[in-house]
C-alpha cells in the first residue's frame, strides 16, 4: 500500500493520520495530500480508510513528508528532524503547544520540542 509515498521524506508514526494533522497544521502552507475516489476504493480493499492509512502524505512549498505506521519499537532518533522558524520564538512554541507539542527544553536561540507521538523538533529564534 506505499503507492502513495514514494518521492516523500519519510517519518514513522502510530498513527499517521493524526500526526500528519499536527505537522498540516503547524507547517505554514502545509496540507493533507487529498484523497480521490480511486485511492479511497483502493484503501477500502485493504479494510483501510483515510484515517487508517499506513501512509499519509502532507504537500506544500518544500518537499512533500509521508508519515508511514511505524510497526517496530520506537528506535532512539527521528528519520526526520524538522526545525521551524517564523515568528517570535515563544509564539511559536505556544502555538505549537495549543496543537499538542510539548517544550523539551530551551537554549540560546532555540527551544526543543516534541510532536504528539514524541518525535523531537526545533523551533528557533526569526532570523
Amino acid at each position: 500500500i506505499g503507492e502513495r509515498n514514494s518521492s516523500a521524506r519519510r517519518n514513522l508514526a502510530r498513527q499517521p493520520a493524526a500526526l500528519a494533522r499536527f505537522w498540516a497544521a503547524a507547517l505554514t502552507d502545509y496540507q493533507i495530500r487529498p484523497y480521490d475516489q480511486a485511492e479511497i476504493a483502493r484503501l477500502a480493499e485493504h479494510g483501510l480508510t483515510p484515517e487508517t492509512d499506513p501512509s499519509v502524505l502532507l504537500d506544500g512549498p518544500g518537499p512533500s513528508i509521508c508519515f508511514h505506521i511505524r510497526e517496530v519499537p520506537r528506535a532512539r532518533t527521528n528519520h526526520m528532524h524538522l526545525d521551524i522558524s517564523g515568528g517570535l520564538r515563544a509564539d511559536e512554541v505556544a502555538r505549537l503547544m495549543m496543537l499538542g507539542a510539548q517544550v523539551r527544553d530551551e537554549h540560546d536561540g532555540h527551544t526543543v520540542m516534541l510532536d504528539p507521538e514524541g518525535n523531537v523538533f526545533c523551533v528557533f529564534d526569526p532570523r
